[in-house]
């Protein structure tokens, strides 16, 4: 078993924060089941991340993507409507209001009885 030293991967990755964020990336990775470029050797995920970005077997650029998707907390919404009116019009669809006054006709076949109407108990 090689032993792998932060030097062989600062080659690779310059930064030494982004290289410990992208090595944490790739382990959580390893974790949920991504497959590995690599032979384990018996090495825990994150010594097989930083010998997988040692060796150049993954995409740093893609991990790079992954983490700061993961990272982020705030995902831009769709910019809203200026005019609320014009967002209810297109929810609903345009129909001539009913009179409130009760002069409407029922539909037919309905109809109100007298076993329909609640009587107040006084």
């Amino acid at each position: 078993m090689a032993r792998i030293t932060v030097e062989d991967c600062v080659e690779k990755v310059p930064s030494r924060f982004e290289l410990v964020m992208l090595a944490a990336q790739r382990a959580r990775d390893v974790s949920a089941g991504a497959p590995l470029s690599l032979d384990r050797d018996n090495d825990k995920n994150p010594v097989v991340a930083l010998r997988e970005i040692a060796d150049s077997t993954i995409d740093l650029d893609h991990l790079r993507y992954e983490m700061i998707h993961g990272l982020r907390r705030h995902v831009d919404a769709p910019d809203e409507p200026d005019d609320l009116a014009q967002e209810l019009e297109a929810l609903m669809p345009s129909r001539p209001l009913e009179s409130a006054t009760g002069d409407d006709e029922l539909p037919e076949g309905m109809n109100f009885g007298d076993d329909d109407v609640m009587e107040d108990e006084d």
